[in-house]
């Protein structure tokens, strides 16, 4: 019997709801991202809009895969990590429709459900995970039972090093899509930190040093340029020493950022040297988004991991390698 299950994301900027169903079929998945005038996300202000804009974007969502609330036989929602003002807001509208419906609750960890979205598209059983998004950069592979960090950023994330750059170029939110226009105007590269420590990644001194080129003079492309050149090629050195370590045969780039064609460009590069399979994931999928959610709920439901209402607080600080992956085999 085919489960439907109505996925609510909300950790951050976007609110989204997703129907998908248990053969995989993603049947809906509407959004909707909050964009500051100026400065970054405001907890508060991203909740706001979740809360004014949630009901509306439920109710697409539904209309969109043609289905009615009573279809839906499974609620999923994020619980973690992300913003707590924001992970609360959506938790309640989940709650709420669980108690509604008379249906079962899940709660999903974010970074979990996007490999699980990836590996669906994909259709990858076991791959290495390059993670990029605006609150998240790791490095992930299965192993011992959950998804292990394998490296990851010891400071910030990349897709916030690019926001709060484009910000000092007066770029509006997100950033990273303005940057890599102006990287495919650039000609001359200048060099920035490079901080690869073992498995890890440090992205805050060559974002001071990029503001720092920007406003001695360099010309913008130049700097974007030589921005994606250095993370990404960061990025691609971790993932080439996962990928020898796990000896895994897929590589998975996800996440809001993977939505970069150079960033595909260059770790598709590393796929071929290492002879592994590469996927990105479609655009539609890359950022912050209800599906992953439903999918990621629906794998969870089937392995017996729901939530009671009166347990289902949120984690705001919930890492990936912290939750037992009940629905892989060891």
């Amino acid at each position: 019997m085919v489960t439907i299950c109505l996925g609510l994301e909300g950790t951050a900027h976007s609110f989204g709801a997703g129907v998908v169903s248990s053969d995989g079929k993603v049947m809906s998945n509407v959004w909707d991202m909050i964009r500051p005038q100026k400065g970054g996300i405001h907890p508060r202000e991203a909740a706001r809009h979740h809360s004014e804009k949630g009901p509306t974007i439920i109710r697409h969502a539904l209309e969109e895969a043609g289905v009615t609330a009573q279809d839906i036989q499974l609620v999923a929602f994020s619980r973690g990590p992300g913003l707590g003002p924001c992970l609360r807001t959506t938790a309640t509208m989940a709650r709420v429709l669980a108690l509604h419906l008379s249906v079962p609750l899940v709660g999903v960890n974010h970074c979990v459900a996007h490999i699980e979205i990836g590996c669906l598209e994909s259709g990858f059983q076991d791959p290495v995970t390059v993670y990029v998004s605006g609150g998240n950069t790791q490095v992930i592979a299965f192993a011992g039972g959950r998804f292990r960090t394998f490296g990851e950023t010891l400071d910030i994330a990349i897709g916030n090093m690019l926001d709060v750059f484009g910000r000092s170029a007066g770029m509006r939110f997100p950033a990273g899509p303005e940057i890599e226009r102006e990287a495919q105007l650039g000609r001359e590269y200048h060099a920035l930190p490079y901080s690869v420590k073992g498995m890890d990644l440090s992205y805050s001194g060559m974002l001071t040093a990029a503001r720092r080129l920007l406003s001695g003079g360099v010309p913008l492309p130049d700097v974007c340029f030589s921005i994606q050149e250095t993370a990404f090629g960061m990025l691609a050195e971790i993932a080439e020493r996962a990928i020898a370590h796990t000896k895994k045969r897929e590589l998975l780039l996800t996440g809001g950022v993977a939505r970069n064609s150079r960033l595909t460009e260059i770790l598709s590069g590393v796929a071929v040297r290492h002879d592994v399979r590469f996927h990105r994931v479609s655009p539609s999928l890359a950022g912050d988004q209800g599906a992953m959610i439903a999918w990621t709920g629906i794998l969870q439901y089937l392995a017996g991991n729901t939530v009671d209402v009166a347990e289902s607080q949120v984690l705001p600080r919930w890492r990936t390698d912290e939750q037992e992956i009940r629905w892989r085999a060891m």
